[in-house]
């Protein structure tokens, strides 16, 4: 353990920790707009003023509005079925950018994507705050799910990218954690702020977010794999060195470049020849440069049908779908987009309180177990995930059935645990482990398609669902026994459909195929 923490001290500058912290704010942002309308979702909508009578009491003072009674120029007014479209359409904005992020970052670079996408975030949470419409609100919701969709296929992209071999699995985690740091922020400032017009100010918090993500992009650097592949080597290899350290011996990392990302015309750069830019025009993919191979396999950024037509990559694209599926059905979303409102009156404590206490879990736990996916391997992660995630779906659905209410609570806590081990972190790190480098781009839009529109079947439908089956058996639960059932249909999937990536240097040998010579 000791040459473990050395190596990894070796491995790991101020600089990259700096540049994993300002890139993740993309993926913070994720978390963020995603739970923010769960704590105030009743002062919001206009059922009541606030969710706590002692916090609205203590801060009246600085609202203009009475803390008490019901004032449409504090909130907006709308129904169930109102709530669940503002909600879904963060979910249809993070589809659009995750479709559109893919391209984007592979032509233009992730620097730029990343630039677009705290743009996005500044417009979209002013949009939000100063909403007081349905439609207002549902547009402000799209531009902060356009951002959020891009940056959960950008960030986990240039986090492996700039992340040292031996501790990718490690900073891939980073993608998750930042997001539950994200969704306990806001589940927090809600749990103070839901009263009067204050609420606003939680929305509001996502401007400064952005902002500080923007100004903060102006030290990160051009990914060094994506400058390898479509800019110079030259130019790559200096800035890899600036992130690893001066002292840092990059040559065998920039050596994978060579089978993977480099094109014929600067090869020679890789044995020490001239550390001056070349001409971008004759090393840019897609002109003449673009037929250069990976071991004899042509290679080229690959387009978003593309992956599904090659033979190669599409066992991936399938496999990135299912877990992503696999990640939002079985269940997640239901307690961090509607725990406030389930769980109201059926736990011993307050719900928004032990909101909070979710979301902190759920952040500890994942941090407890970023070893893991490169101790156990990614699919034995998303196995013991899906189980206890379908498990604690079981006990839920019977506690609330039969009203143990501190079985409940203790159920919900292992719930989100159980997603914290593997089903969180490991299907973020997975699309870029199970193709090469020219289709990481289009695979991570699938993937993050896939995850947007799995969020949206959540957020539409679980409060509809949820609904009837209370009203057909007469009492809440139900709904849960769908997500137990849905849980072992994705243990099968990844048991059937997704290999393992642990210590694989390539999706040639993830997938155990020979490379073709074309």
């Amino acid at each position: 353990m000791a040459s473990g923490l050395r190596q990894f001290v070796h491995d790991v500058s101020p600089y990259l920790v700096l540049l994993i912290v300002i890139s993740t704010l993309g993926s913070l942002q994720f978390g963020y707009h995603l739970a923010e309308l769960n704590a105030p979702q009743d002062v919001i909508t206009c059922q009541k003023k606030s969710i706590s009578t002692r916090i609205a009491a203590l801060f009246s003072s600085l609202s203009s509005g009475d803390a008490h009674t019901p004032d449409t120029a504090d909130c907006i007014p709308m129904d169930n079925a109102a709530f669940a479209v503002v909600s879904s359409t963060f979910t249809i904005g993070g589809l659009v950018g995750a479709l559109g992020a893919g391209p984007i970052s592979s032509a233009r670079g992730r620097l730029l994507a990343m630039r677009l996408t705290s743009v996005l975030f500044v417009i979209g949470s002013l949009v939000e705050t100063v909403a007081r419409s349905v439609p207002v609100m549902s547009i402000g919701r799209l531009l902060s799910g356009a951002g959020a969709g891009a940056s959960t296929v950008i960030v986990p992209l240039y986090i492996s990218e700039i992340a040292p071999p031996k501790e990718r699995g490690f900073f891939g985690v980073m993608t998750q954690i930042s997001i539950n740091v994200g969704i306990l922020a806001t589940q927090t400032l809600g749990y103070f702020l839901s009263y009067g017009s204050a609420w606003r100010w939680i929305l509001g918090t996502g401007v400064v977010i952005g902002g500080a993500q923007g100004l903060g992009l102006s030290l990160v650097p051009e990914s060094p794999a994506w400058l390898a592949a479509n800019k110079s080597v030259s130019r790559a290899k200096r800035t890899l060195q600036r992130i690893r350290g001066k002292d840092y011996d990059i040559e065998e990392e920039v050596a994978s470049w060579g089978s993977d990302v480099v094109i014929p015309e600067e090869e020679g750069l890789l044995d020490g020849a001239a550390d001056a830019d070349v001409n971008p025009t004759t090393t840019r993919r897609g002109s003449t440069a673009g037929s250069a191979t990976k071991g004899g396999r042509k290679s080229g950024h690959h387009g978003f049908l593309q992956v599904v037509r090659d033979p190669d990559t599409r066992p991936a694209i399938v496999a990135v779908i299912g877990i992503m599926f696999a990640q939002q059905l079985c269940g997640i979303n239901s307690i961090i987009m509607y725990s406030v409102s389930l769980l109201a009156d059926l736990l011993p404590i307050s719900s928004a309180l032990l909101t909070i206490v979710i979301s902190a879990i759920n952040l500890i736990v994942t941090v407890s177990c970023s070893p893991l996916p490169d101790k156990l391997g990614r699919k034995t992660c998303l196995l013991l995930s899906i189980a206890g995630q379908g498990t604690s779906a079981l006990c839920l659905a019977l506690s609330i059935i039969f009203g143990i209410k501190i079985l409940s609570a203790v159920t919900v806590l292992f719930f989100v645990a159980a997603f914290a081990v593997g089903l969180g972190p490991v299907p973020f790190m997975m699309a870029s482990e199970l193709v090469g480098q020219e289709a990481v781009g289009a695979t991570q839009s699938w993937c993050l398609a896939a995850n947007y529109i799995a969020t949206f079947l959540v957020a539409q439908f679980f409060p509809i669902i949820n609904a009837a089956l209370n009203e057909r058996f007469g009492r809440a639960g139900w709904v849960y026994f769908v997500f137990a059932a849905l849980a072992v249909c994705s243990g099968l999937f990844v048991s059937w459909k997704v290999p393992e990536t642990k210590g694989k240097k390539d999706a040639d040998e993830v997938w155990g195929r020979t490379r073709r010579l074309d």
